[in-house]
């Protein structure tokens, strides 16, 4: 089925802004979950496990409350309760927590990161401004130029902007933020292109990327020496441009499975836990950490929250994406008896090419979870 006249206008891939998703759940509100939560078992995670490279599997946990009917395709979802000493997950439930999606805006939460880390170190200077360019320009809307990196922050978290992301990430550096994943050990977790980059390879638009063999599999060095040769064919490809071969593409028959090599990927457990280093174990300055509790508090998220939670949460950080026949919502938060939480919902090769109006359903499933997470044992 083809998207909508008007949002191929608009361009389908592009991750529209996500108050789009918040006058949706307020026309729309979350229906029941499909089936009541289940009953917890204590996750089996153990603190003298061997240190390896990578994370490993997502530990033992309960099955997630059954998803609503209306999200189909590919669905995962982790959530659970963390040990702010330890950050090991206490309870949980989980669909496919180990399964690899695409990511879309969601991975913007770690371009916030890995940008304040840059402040503190004293490489990047809150009050610099930022210019657009023919080449720095991404899908969407876009930052007037002399924004600051404040005004591109929040313009990242609060409209999803994808310019003013794809600016950050390469002022900071494109492995600075993929090193957020890999010195935590999450080997399935890929966040090193910009949003410009990622739609310019899947549309065939990098010879870069078209005679990049093994860029699904590439690591350390080489991953990040193919990346920084498909951004730079991006910045050669004017955003019009881009958009127009988007449109023929998703007019076509594209192939899910494409999404794959293309998109900075995660897992529910992996971007979760990165979620819990995040706001719990960040390094930053109290400063930058003021800095971010104001900005992430920007994502979407709270106010799609069950009524049983949100009347409980004191702190709330969170994040979605959406693409074609893909969606994401991740976040963290905490309650007002002190308990943190993380979760993340992933959806890839859903039946809708449009997949905002899935929000009501995502949240439907993600409230169940936490619903079940937080329900005394």
């Amino acid at each position: 089925m083809a998207p909508p006249p008007a949002l191929r206008n608009k361009g389908r891939y592009v991750l529209l802004a996500l108050a789009l998703a918040g006058a949706w759940a307020a026309w729309h509100p979350d229906p029941a979950p499909a089936a009541a939560p289940p009953d917890l078992v204590p996750v089996s995670a153990s603190a003298e496990a061997p240190a390896t490279p990578c994370l490993g599997p997502a530990p033992a946990a309960a099955p997630a409350p059954t998803p609503p009917q209306a999200l189909s395709g590919r669905l995962g979802l982790w959530v659970a309760e963390i040990d702010p000493a330890t950050l090991r997950p206490l309870r949980a439930v989980a669909q496919v927590p180990d399964g690899v999606f695409p990511l879309a805006s969601t991975y913007k939460q770690a371009v916030l990161w890995a940008v304040l880390r840059e402040v503190d170190a004293g490489r990047l200077s809150p009050g610099e401004r930022f210019n657009v360019t023919p080449a720095s320009q991404s899908l969407g809307d876009y930052p007037y130029d002399g924004s600051n990196v404040r005004d591109l922050t929040e313009r990242m978290i609060r409209h999803s902007d994808n310019t003013a992301t794809d600016l950050l990430h390469r002022r900071v550096g494109l492995g600075a933020v993929q090193a957020l994943a890999d010195d935590l050990g999450l080997c399935r977790t890929r966040l090193i292109l910009p949003t410009k980059a990622w739609w310019t390879a899947q549309t065939g638009s990098s010879p870069a990327f078209l005679a990049g063999t093994g860029w699904d599999k590439a690591t350390g060095t080489e991953r990040a020496r193919l990346a920084t040769a498909i951004d730079a064919d991006a910045q050669r490809l004017r955003a019009d441009v881009l958009q127009n071969r988007l449109n023929i593409y998703f007019d076509g028959t594209p192939d899910p499975a494409e999404d794959l090599r293309v998109h900075n990927l995660s897992t529910p457990y992996e971007f979760a836990t990165l979620l819990a280093h995040q706001h719990l174990r960040s390094g930053l300055s109290p400063d930058s950490l003021a800095w971010q509790r104001e900005v992430a508090a920007m994502g979407y998220g709270r106010s799609a929250l069950p009524p049983a939670v949100v009347g409980k949460v004191t702190t709330f950080a969170g994040k979605g994406g959406n693409g074609w026949r893909l969606l994401t919502y991740s976040g963290y938060l905490r309650t007002e008896d002190g308990r943190h939480v993380v979760y993340a919902f992933m959806q890839h090769g859903a039946d809708q090419t449009y997949t905002m109006p899935n929000t009501r359903h995502a949240f439907a499933w993600i409230g169940a979870g936490l619903r079940a997470v937080l329900e005394e044992p």
